[in-house]
């Protein structure tokens, strides 16, 4: 799947770059990178556009709190934030190592993977998956791909 995220974007966090031809059942994003050595948290958020102000919609924010061993994910539509899932059956980062998250959508969700291991799935709150075609990321990591 490569050249699913816009290459000419530099992998530097935080990081936003743009999904070419939007989300659709069967598109999967790839991202490889190293959690930081004292990591408080990183995010991950598939948007519908990168405006800030009105805030764009979020079809799914993924978000990795290592105080909480937590591994959280939320949307945001209108305006509004749904609400929160947490479990997971295991903590999958570590710091200091590298990762490899999936996002594949699929027609009713998105789903999750982690080194090669589902670990949940999502379920579009986001109609128009088209729309989705901006993807951020933030916080104690280091990107090395996308895709």
């Amino acid at each position: 799947m490569a050249g699913t995220v816009a290459e000419r974007d530099a992998l530097i966090v935080p990081f936003c770059g743009h999904i070419k031809g939007g989300m659709r059942p069967g598109k999967k994003i790839l991202v490889m990178g190293i959690v930081d050595l004292n990591p408080e948290s990183f995010g991950i958020s598939l948007t519908c556009g990168e405006s800030e102000d009105p805030p764009a919609d979020v079809a799914i924010e993924l978000k990795a709190v290592f105080t909480d061993r937590q591994f959280v994910r939320n949307s945001c539509v209108a305006g509004e934030w749904g609400e929160e899932q947490s479990s997971i059956p295991y903590f999958p980062f570590i710091p200091d190592q590298p990762f490899r998250v999936e996002i594949l959508c699929e027609h009713p969700r998105f789903r999750i993977f982690v080194d090669g291991h589902q670990l949940f799935d999502f379920y579009h709150r986001i109609e128009t998956l088209s729309a989705i075609d901006t993807i951020k990321i933030n916080g104690d990591l280091q990107l090395t791909k996308l895709g």
